[in-house]
C-alpha cells in the first residue's frame, strides 16, 4: 500500500521535496491525512542509485523514525523490501518500545514468491512480531470486458490460501491484477478514486477493513504495523 503511495507521488511531480522545520523533516502529503517519507524524495534525480552499506541504511531508518515530524498518527506503516535483511531487523528493534501491532506480508501466487514469504513468516516468529495476515497480490487477472478470470501467475502449490492454512495465519485477501492500478500510479492519481467499482478496489477496501479490525483489538496511543 505504501509503495503504491510513493509511486503515486513520484508520478505527480519530480519536484516534490522534503522540507526541514523546527520540529524535523516534514513528510510529503498525498492527502490531508496521508503523509509519506521516502529516500526517493531526498535524491536529486529519480534515476540516482542509492548505494549504501548496512550502517548507512540503518541510520536512515532511525532518522526517518526519529527526525520526521509525523505529528499525531493513527497508523504508521513501514514499507520494507522483500526478504529478511537488515532493514527488517532494524525497524523491529527501533520500534520495539513504541509497540508494533504486527506485519502485513505481501506475496504473489507462484511458489518462488511463497518460498521467500515463508522465510519472512519464520523471521516474524523468531523476533516475536505478530502477523496481521497475508495479502496475495496479482492473484488473478479479471478481463474488464467479459469479466473472465485468468491466472497469470499459476498457484502451482495452492498459492497464499494453502500456505496460510498450513501455517495457521490469516489470509487478509486477494488483490486481482488490474492494469489500471499501474496507470493511476504513473499519472499520480488515486486508483481507488479512479476505479471505485473495480474488483481490485473492493479487495483493497476489504483488506484495509480487516487490518483496522485487527488493530482495533490492540488500542495503544499510536498504532504501527509493518508491511513487507
Amino acid at each position: 500500500m505504501l509503495a503504491i503511495m510513493e509511486h503515486l507521488l513520484e508520478g505527480q511531480s519530480l519536484n516534490l521535496k522534503v522540507h526541514q522545520s523546527g520540529s524535523g523533516w516534514s513528510p510529503v502529503f498525498v492527502e490531508d491525512n496521508l503523509g509519506v517519507m521516502s529516500v526517493g524524495f531526498l535524491l536529486s534525480s529519480p534515476d540516482d542509485a542509492v548505494i549504501w552499506r548496512g550502517p548507512k541504511k540503518n541510520g536512515m531508518i532511525k532518522q526517518f523514525l526519529r527526525d520526521v515530524d509525523w505529528g499525531e498518527v493513527d497508523y504508521l506503516i513501514v514499507d520494507t523490501p522483500p526478504g529478511t535483511s537488515d532493514e527488517h531487523l532494524s525497524a523491529v528493534q527501533y520500534l520495539s518500545a513504541a509497540h508494533i501491532d504486527g506485519a502485513v506480508i505481501i506475496t504473489t501466487p507462484q511458489e518462488v514468491s511463497l518460498q521467500d514469504v515463508r522465510k519472512e513468516i519464520n523471521f516474524c516468529h523468531k523476533v516475536k512480531l505478530p502477523i496481521i495476515g497475508v495479502v496475495e497480490n496479482m492473484s488473478v487477472f479479471i478481463c474488464p470486458k467479459c469479466k473472465k478470470e485468468t491466472q497469470i501467475f499459476p498457484p502451482t502449490t495452492g498459492g497464499a490460501e494453502v500456505m496460510c492454512q498450513d501455517l495457521k495465519i490469516p489470509l487478509l485477501g486477494k488483490v486481482p491484477l488490474d492494469p489500471h492500478i499501474g496507470k493511476s500510479c504513473d499519472k499520480g492519481q488515486s486508483f481507488l478514486m479512479d476505479a471505485p467499482d473495480s474488483p481490485a478496489t473492493f479487495a483493497y477496501r476489504s483488506i484495509i477493513q480487516r487490518i483496522q479490525e485487527f488493530c482495533g483489538h490492540h488500542p495503544p496511543k499510536e498504532e504501527h504495523f509493518l508491511s513487507s
